[in-house]
């Protein structure tokens, strides 16, 4: 993988834990609002909003530049939209991030052919 296919996935990783905190704040706020008065889902909607679909652009990104196959690229679509994927797609970005870089710096040094 180059630095650009590293830095794709970096931003996928670094966005998909917040988006998975604001899903669970968001329903959390969704189920503070049918018990009390607390009104928070316009922000926290809002908030949520924004992160998705900055996720989803990174998840494009990510796809295209990694060269993912199909049930790769599902996997972690599917991880956005379940409350706490979010945390499971950032794990497992992190050590596809971290091979990635290892197998940079072996080619750089001519290690591998990798």
């Amino acid at each position: 993988m180059d630095l650009k296919t590293v830095t794709a996935l970096r931003r996928l990783r670094l966005v998909s834990a917040p988006e998975a905190v604001s899903f669970l704040l968001l329903l959390v706020c969704s189920v503070l609002k049918r018990t009390t008065d607390f009104n928070a889902v316009p922000v926290m909607g809002a908030v949520h909003g924004v992160l998705f679909v900055v996720y989803v652009l990174f998840w494009a990104d990510a796809w295209n530049r990694a060269k993912w196959s199909l049930k790769t690229a599902a996997w972690y679509f599917l991880m956005s939209v379940v409350p706490v994927g979010g945390f499971f797609a950032e794990r497992r970005l992190r050590r596809s991030e971290g091979d990635a870089v290892i197998a940079a710096r072996a080619r750089k040094e001519g290690v591998v052919n990798a």
